[in-house]
C-alpha cells in the first residue's frame, strides 16, 4: 500500500501476516503517531481506553483509505493510532 504519505510493507500470509508502515504524516490532517496497532474490535478497545481514563485525541473516525481509527495517549505520553480495517459490504 502506498498513499504517498504512508507506505505499508506486508509479508506473504503464512500463519500471520506481519506489516510495517512508515509515515510522513498522520493522514486526515493529523500528526504522525508514535505507533499504530490494529485490533479486531475497535469499539470495545475505545470503550476500555475511555474507562481507563486514556485521553482520546482523535476520532473515532472512518478514514477514506478503509480504516476506522482513533488516537490515544498512553501513560508515558506516546500517541497511539488504534485502528481496524472496515469490512466492505
Amino acid at each position: 500500500m502506498d498513499h504517498g504519505w504512508i507506505i505499508t510493507f506486508a509479508a506473504p500470509a503464512i500463519e500471520m501476516q506481519p506489516q510495517l508502515s512508515v509515515a510522513s504524516e498522520g493522514g486526515s490532517g493529523t500528526v504522525v503517531p508514535d505507533f499504530s496497532i490494529e485490533v479486531d474490535d475497535l469499539e470495545n478497545v475505545e470503550k476500555r481506553a475511555r474507562d481507563a481514563g486514556c485521553a482520546i485525541e482523535y476520532g473515532p473516525a472512518d478514514e477514506p483509505w478503509g480504516v476506522r481509527r482513533f488516537y490515544l495517549r498512553d501513560p508515558f505520553g506516546r500517541l497511539i493510532n488504534v485502528l481496524s480495517h472496515r469490512t466492505i459490504s
